[in-house]
């Protein structure tokens, strides 16, 4: 049985109609309503109830034959149901969202041209004020992304990035990604093309190679980087090619893939060194290649072509080093495993090391490819042997605890390993130095060298013997580069050679020897410099008396004459292009050496020669293309590592030239943009914060 609320259910209507003419008339005066009289006929015009739905906006009410209504869009004029009163507008909503033309007119009309939450002071390259949205341009951000921070072409098809994006602007439309794809290699050859336009107005170029392997492929890829002085006197450095080396490794293979970048970008009658590794292949490598350059001139026979990573000759000085502790390495890196196991015996740790009063508070795991990452391990350790000791004797299932011996063992090699840790740092700095810093690198590292083969402890001179030997054999002849790149520090002169080589090179009769060898080697540099600028010279003259003969025979109807003014001109020329009787590089010697005014840290010596390039004309440029002849192959953040570059699993599955275009590519937009390479998982050391 349904209740009285079920059986009589209330409902509330309004009903309307027409009132009395004298309490309408009375109603119409407070409502501001008007009664209208028309050919002896009373109409009253009623206040019709507002439409409160937002989609009447797009929508007109229209009355159609037999007294129904219509909705008739304002854009397409089709005409839909209003269902009558009090009925649901959800189907007008649906026809508004997908009404073509409701779209375009919106579009044309819009009003808001400025890109929304648009930060101030941002930094933002891609923002310019009272930008409108432009998909183009957001497909290019995205693409800029894709190379610079590594990341698959999958990203555009993640959905929660995907609406984040439509969320910030609804105009934003999906791409998919081989649409990307296509967009990225397209940013690729942009800036190829504008690559290429900067490296024509640039006179030297040094190149460095190094290798990366793939971590799904059987396969090596060779990256082909290039160094050199842009107009602004800045030091530059670009990758310019990422070619496959096909297996077994040769020389000639490799020497083929570096001619062929060459020949592309147009720059092989400008290159004045190649930067290798110590590897054997390399060797012949490069006198293929100088072969192949033969139509370029090269600076003192070619002795300045062939130039050794410095950075690959520490790292393997400094595994000979670490090889004689490597039971004591285990221990330590086990120890630190073994206390960050769980919190109970980090706990118990930090109780340790809290009752002994210890001021540090961080352990860390090293990356056992990074040697540097090793040296920190051992350096932050050793702070803490003492609560190591302690803690074994609470912790009974703990086994690795270093001696005493071991300790003292850690902590003279720390030493030794502090000194190359910095050198390797100016060699391969992030702030990557010119070639003036690494002489004076080389010679505290031969310091300590020989101090750890005198010393009283049968380990250190043990350690020091291979390291010793790697030294000569590496740096045993003179290296001319790094010398008189050395020599053109305003700072020292040639100062440094007198005061480095009698302890790099001995005998003493061995290192005046070499000391001769590098001032003439120098002076020849610079004669082959003058002689280059005197040839520039008459080329230029050659050129502007060719370009007014034209004008002239063009004007006196095909006969050509000299005039007077041009042949004053030419005797001008010669007589500017004359070395004067004492030359730049003999009044750069006489001048007194340059004292910076603060830190010597701060002292830029390519800044130096940009503001004495008047002063120096000839020798200004000679100091430009040898400073920025690099001395490192390899990348800041690969310069400790054992292991190698590896590409990663999303570019490794790539074919080559995506490769080539996303590696290439990112390179230059970080650049541009002025963007630091983040280091990926594995590259950086696990630290362990002790909470005390």
């Amino acid at each position: 049985m349904s209740t009285p609320l079920e059986s009589n259910p209330i409902v509330v209507e309004v009903n309307e109609h027409v009132q009395p003419e004298a309490s309408q008339q009375q109603d119409n005066a407070q409502d501001g309503e008007q009664v209208q009289d028309q050919v002896g006929e009373e109409l009253v015009t009623k206040k019709k109830r507002k439409k409160t739905s937002p989609v009447w906006a797009d929508f007109d009410e229209i009355e159609i034959t037999g007294g129904a209504k219509k909705a008739v869009c304002r854009y397409c004029k089709e005409k839909l149901s209003t269902g009558g009163k009090g009925a649901s507008t959800s189907h007008l909503r649906r026809h508004s969202e997908i009404c073509l033309q409701r779209r375009v007119h919106l579009a044309s009309e819009k009003k808001q041209s400025t890109i929304p939450f648009q930060p101030c002071n941002s930094g933002n390259p891609f923002l310019n004020s009272g930008a409108r949205y432009n998909n183009e341009k957001m497909r290019e951000i995205i693409a800029s992304a894709i190379m610079v921070h590594e990341m698959p072409f999958s990203v555009v098809e993640n959905d929660v990035w995907m609406w984040a994006f439509q969320y910030a602007n609804s105009d934003f439309q999906k791409v998919t990604r081989k649409t990307i794809r296509n967009d990225c290699l397209s940013l690729y050859e942009m800036e190829k093309r504008n690559l290429k336009a900067l490296l024509k107005s640039v006179n030297k170029i040094s190149l460095t190679t190094d290798m990366w392997k793939s971590s799904h492929q059987v396969a090596e890829y060779m990256v082909v980087t290039g160094h050199f002085i842009d107009a602004g006197w800045k030091l530059q450095k670009r990758v310019l090619s990422f070619v496959k080396v096909p297996a077994p490794r040769r020389g000639v293979d490799v020497a083929d893939a570096i001619f062929k970048c060459l020949k592309v970008w147009g720059i092989e009658n400008k290159i004045f060194s190649i930067s290798v590794d110590n590897a054997a292949y390399n060797d012949k490598c490069l006198k293929n290649l100088k072969e192949n350059l033969s139509g370029n001139k090269l600076f003192l026979d070619g002795a300045l072509f062939h130039v050794r990573c410095c950075a690959h000759i520490l790292n393997l000085l400094v595994q000979d080093g670490l090889s004689k502790i490597k039971s004591v390495i285990v221990n330590i890196r086990e120890s630190v495993k073994y206390i960050n196991y769980n919190d109970a015996r980090l706990k118990a740790f930090c109780d340790v090391v809290e009752q002994k009063r210890l001021k540090e508070r961080k352990l860390v795991i090293d990356c056992p490819t990074r040697w540097n990452s090793t040296f920190q391990m051992l350096s932050t350790s050793l702070k803490f042997k003492t609560a190591f000791a302690a803690y074994k004797e609470r912790e009974p299932h703990y086994v690795y605890s270093p001696s005493l011996e071991d300790w003292s063992k850690v902590e003279k090699i720390c030493k030794l390993l502090e000194v190359f840790d910095l050198a390797t740092h100016v060699i391969s700095g992030s702030e990557y130095p010119t070639a003036n810093l690494y002489l004076a690198e080389v010679w505290r590292v031969k310091q300590v060298i020989d101090n750890a083969s005198e010393d009283e402890d049968d380990f250190m001179r043990e350690m020091a013997a291979p390291m010793k030997e790697k030294f000569d054999k590496y740096w045993g002849e003179c290296n001319l580069l790094m010398t008189i790149a050395s020599v053109l520090d305003p700072r020292c002169k040639f100062h440094i050679v007198d005061i480095c080589f009698p302890l790099i090179y001995k005998p003493e009769n061995v290192a005046m020897e070499n000391i001769s060898k590098v001032r003439t080697s120098l002076e020849k540099l610079y004669d082959e410099y003058v002689s280059m600028s005197i040839e520039e010279s008459s080329f230029v003259a050659a050129n502007s008396n060719d370009g007014g003969n034209n004008v002239t025979s063009s004007t006196e109807s095909g006969s050509s004459f000299v005039t007077g003014f041009d042949q004053i001109m030419n005797l001008v020329r010669e007589k500017e292009a004359v070395p004067p009787m004492k030359s730049e590089l003999q009044a750069y010697f006489d001048e007194g050496v340059y004292v910076p005014d603060g830190n010597n840290n701060s002292f830029c010596a390519l800044e130096w020669w940009r503001n004495n390039s008047l002063k120096y004309k000839v020798l200004s440029k000679m100091a430009a293309d040898i400073l920025a002849i690099p001395i490192s192959t390899v990348a800041s953040e690969s310069t400790f590592s054992a292991g190698g570059r590896v590409i990663d699993e999303f570019r490794s599955r790539l074919n080559e030239k995506s490769i080539e275009a996303l590696i290439c590519g990112g390179d230059w937009l970080r650049h541009k943009y002025n963007l630091m390479k983040k280091p990926k998982v594995g590259e950086v050391n696990e630290e362990i914060n002790l909470k005390i």
